[in-house]
């Protein structure tokens, strides 16, 4: 069996389809939540992780890979936004995935090769009024991931997920009726949001060898958001 992969976060959303979804590859796991308790895949070791402390891991002498979930979306206009709510974005976003992948490293260093892959937003590419704090965060995230795809190279590989609005519990406010998802829906291309399970594929794809020869890269599942204009 291969050595098994850290999830930071899997409560909802994206984090849970993919915990469901390397389950049925029979991938060993282990998931590190703000509250464990509420994991409800059974047969999922878990532990406490909070974003703004250093973590505590009890982990196997190996892993294959880490996820790191934690996200938010702290949408306001610029001259509401405090100083506290950058700060805030860039613990859970940035800071957590810091803290994660140095307690995390030298379990990941251990593994034949190892996967690490991060969660960025289709907003640091794509300017969107109301992101200033979300996307700063998530822009530190993407450059923290270039930055570490090259120190750990060519043992362990790091890329980056940037995905568009998905249909998860955090972004319920923004798809919370009809007329809200139809406008979501009409921003992209595509004239879809995202799905979960979408999602849960790439990451699978990433913590693979299917995905060996990539690193440094942010992938963008946004429907064309990010890309794309149609007439």
């Amino acid at each position: 069996m291969s050595d098994p992969i850290l999830i930071i976060g899997g409560n909802s959303g994206i984090g849970l389809a993919t915990v469901k979804r390397l389950k049925r590859d029979g991938m060993a796991m282990l998931a590190a939540l703000r509250h464990p308790e509420a994991l409800t895949e059974p047969d999922v070791p878990t532990q406490s992780f909070d974003a703004a402390s250093e973590p505590e891991f009890d982990l196997p002498d190996a892993l294959g890979g880490l996820v790191y979930f934690p996200g938010t979306i702290n949408l306001k206009p610029f001259h509401r936004l405090s100083d506290q709510d950058f700060i805030d974005d860039m613990q859970v976003n940035a800071l957590g995935a810091v803290r994660a992948i140095r307690a995390a490293l030298p379990a990941l260093k251990k593994a034949g090769s190892a996967s690490i892959v991060l969660f960025s937003t289709v907003a640091v590419r794509q300017g969107m009024p109301f992101h200033a704090s979300v996307a700063a965060a998530k822009a530190a995230v993407e450059g923290l991931g270039r930055s570490l795809a090259a120190e750990f190279a060519p043992k362990i590989r790091v890329n980056v997920i940037a995905p568009s609005l998905t249909d998860t519990p955090l972004a319920s406010n923004l798809l919370g009726n009809e007329a809200k998802r139809e406008a979501s829906e009409k921003r992209h291309p595509l004239q879809a949001v995202g799905s979960p399970d979408e999602v849960a594929e790439l990451v699978a794809f990433l913590l693979s060898d299917r995905s060996k020869f990539m690193t440094g890269q942010v992938l963008r599942p946004d429907g064309g958001l990010s890309s794309v204009r149609t007439f």
